[in-house]
């Protein structure tokens, strides 16, 4: 393998590292202020369902502004979509 192609090689696995650590970096803070108030629209929506109590368990189901908001700022995008998907999931499955 020449140096140019040995240049080339290690240019890609460095832009290749960049781009999985920049779509795996913490989400901002204006999304997840946003993240929360959805979060917290869930928490009240299923409590306000007796049948809809039953698996809140943990963090996800936090009535706490800061659980919420603290878990947000530590995830990347794609978590946070996660878990306001399974807390859509449950009240679906639920109501």
């Amino acid at each position: 393998m020449s140096i140019g192609s040995k240049f080339l090689l290690a240019c890609g696995v460095v832009a290749g590292c960049a781009f999985a650590f920049s779509a795996a970096r913490a989400a901002p803070e204006p999304f997840c202020r946003d993240y929360t108030r959805a979060a917290l629209a869930q928490v009240q929506k299923a409590l306000a369902i007796p049948r809809c109590r039953r698996g809140m368990d943990g963090p996800r189901w936090s009535a706490d502004y800061k659980v919420h908001f603290g878990w947000c700022l530590g995830a990347s995008l794609r978590a946070a979509d996660e878990e306001r998907a399974a807390r859509t999931v449950h009240l679906r499955r639920c109501e």
